[in-house]
């Protein structure tokens, strides 16, 4: 699938993007926001650079990014006769869960472990009273996901054949732009690049292990098939996004709106889940931290993803990603 086009791709004069000619190899671009790319290969004298390289060295690379979007002699190329990919590769992606008050409750009640026979109600009150302790702890839930997952944020998401239960989860994901390791709150955002679009896919029915209940939450096969984060279109600068605590994030399914929620309503803010991460582990330029997904999952509605579907999220200010399913074939 391709872009359409808009007046503004995205919020402020450019964004990062990993884009090629149709049978061409990948390159790091800069983008302007009507649609025009500029390959950041020329500008920087690299034959073989790569946005990771770029993120490597952001605080030297932002100056050259910002002149290089108000150069208006440069020649560009459409974005829309380009293929655009997932906009980097980062050496390790952190994701987070139960970040979102409604969320939390939705997926207590989804979630049903082997012999919980409570009714939802009861269920539900005890993700509440749970979410308020967590919140009070500054305590965010965070764990591993596989790079391999990642595809570009307008290839198709190939839904494997053992996945019963598919499942959308829109996230803004902060990208890093220098090596963090137990930074504070307070200076998290000294850390971050910029931003992007995840879609944090789950096959509900292999969240829990129920051959090993005591185990809990099997997320290396719930999350990590390969297409199940789809990325991007853009990086966009931090400096362009105003309040990253603030934006919309909207999932369609088929043109019919399923998710739609501010971040706003995250229980954990973006500094403070950067800076939790970096806690334990040491966060490097190009990392991903996905923030949390908002209310309304297929569970909640009753409706998982099937062949043919077709996902859109946006979240504000960082354009628009636009995927089809279909299902594995199997042989």
């Amino acid at each position: 699938m391709k872009p359409e086009p808009s007046s503004a791709l995205f919020a402020g004069p450019f964004a990062l993007a990993t884009l090629s000619a149709p049978d061409g190899p990948q390159f790091p671009a800069l983008v302007t926001p009507d649609g025009q790319a500029f390959d950041l290969r020329d500008a920087f004298g690299d034959d073989r650079l790569t946005v990771l390289d770029v993120l490597d060295r952001w605080e030297t690379a932002l100056p050259r990014l910002r002149a290089l979007a108000a150069d208006t002699g440069l020649a560009r190329t459409a974005v829309a006769d380009l293929r655009v990919h997932a906009p980097v590769a980062p050496r390790q992606v952190f994701q987070s869960g139960a970040n979102y008050r409604q969320h939390v409750i939705d997926l207590h009640v989804a979630h049903r472990a082997p012999g919980d026979e409570r009714p939802e109600s009861e269920r539900r009150a005890e993700a509440a009273e749970l979410m308020d302790r967590r919140a009070a702890k500054d305590l965010p839930y965070v764990f591993i996901g596989l790079p391999s997952a990642i595809i570009g944020p307008y290839d198709d998401v190939v839904l494997p054949a053992w996945a019963d239960q598919p499942d959308w989860e829109l996230e803004l994901a902060v990208v890093i732009g220098r090596p963090a390791h137990r930074v504070s709150v307070e200076q998290a955002a000294r850390y971050i690049a910029g931003y992007t679009i995840a879609n944090d896919l789950t096959d509900r029915a292999t969240v829990f292990r129920r051959d090993m209940p005591q185990i809990g939450t099997d997320w290396l096969r719930s999350k990590n098939a390969p297409g199940f984060t789809p990325l991007g279109p853009w990086i966009v600068p931090a400096e362009s996004i105003a309040n990253p605590d603030d934006l919309r994030v909207t999932l369609k399914l088929n043109g019919e709106t399923m998710q739609d929620e501010s971040t706003k309503d995250m229980i954990f803010k973006v500094a403070r889940m950067v800076s939790y991460a970096s806690q334990t582990a040491r966060l490097l330029p190009g990392d991903l931290v996905l923030t949390g997904s908002p209310a309304g999952n297929g569970m909640h509605w009753g409706r998982l993803l099937r062949d043919g579907d077709v996902m859109e999220g946006s979240v504000t200010g960082l354009g628009v990603q636009r995927t089809r399913c279909v299902a594995e074939a199997v042989s």
